[in-house]
């Protein structure tokens, strides 16, 4: 499965936002290829930049059609996304059903304009036609949040590689010195306000104030504050 074998076609799309938000989600999963069917704002425009948020590259790449005939010629398997069941002969599936398809072969993902969606005419020449799952008494979706749904299941399908979350550079864990350091300071004002009753389960009491404090992955500054806040607390008596 790879990634360049799909595509996202919007077919006679209306708004200049909506085109740069698909743009977006489209990044956003590491997808490359968008393709415009007879869109109606003049592209590129600055609108469109504006939205896409760090995707003018998706946008610059984008293929542009004038009918869809030519917009799909290249694609082995289209896939019409749709609010409404049509009563054609065209195999339905769900969203779920996506893991049957072949993504070796070209895949395009089509989606109507804003105001119409897709015309029969248009449905005619998909493979499939699939709708996501929603409200069933409030169907409609904006054309961007139909493409991110999609755009996110097939990018877990085609095992999109994870990228490791890191933690800032400026965040610094604190030491087991400095937990230590305010944890005494905690457990010395508890035991002025006399907080360890009855004393024989002290120890368990403590026992469990660490596995809190330590389970918290403070950073230093975070124990500063906490240190703070102790010392604080003990001079209002």
């Amino acid at each position: 499965m790879s990634k360049n074998n799909i595509s996202f076609i919007l077919n006679k799309p209306q708004l200049s936002e909506n085109i740069g938000a698909c743009a977006r989600a489209i990044k956003n999963f590491n997808f490359k290829k968008l393709v415009l069917v007879s869109p109606k704002p003049v592209l590129p425009n600055d609108k469109i930049f504006a939205t896409s948020v760090g995707a003018k590259d998706v946008i610059i790449k984008s293929k542009k059609y004038n009918n869809l005939e030519k917009a799909i010629s290249k694609i082995d398997i289209v896939i019409a996304t749709s609010a409404r069941f049509r009563n054609k002969n065209i195999k339905h599936i769900h969203l779920g059903d996506l893991k049957d398809i072949n993504f070796k072969k070209k895949i395009g993902f089509l989606f109507g304009s804003e105001a119409s969606g897709l015309s029969n005419d248009e449905i005619s020449y998909a493979n499939y036609t699939m709708q996501i799952p929603t409200n069933p008494d409030f169907k409609s979706l904006n054309l961007s949040h139909s493409l991110i749904i999609i755009a996110q299941y097939v990018s877990s399908l085609i095992k999109l590689k994870n990228i490791p979350f890191k933690k800032s550079k400026k965040v610094k864990s604190a030491s087991k010195k400095e937990i230590q350091s305010m944890l005494s300071l905690c457990v010395k004002n508890l035991d002025e306000v006399n907080f360890f009753r009855p004393k024989e389960k002290k120890a368990k009491m403590l026992e469990n104030l660490r596995n809190i404090f330590y389970k918290m992955e403070l950073s230093d500054k975070e124990t500063r504050i906490l240190s703070g806040v102790f010392a604080s607390l003990g001079k209002k008596r």
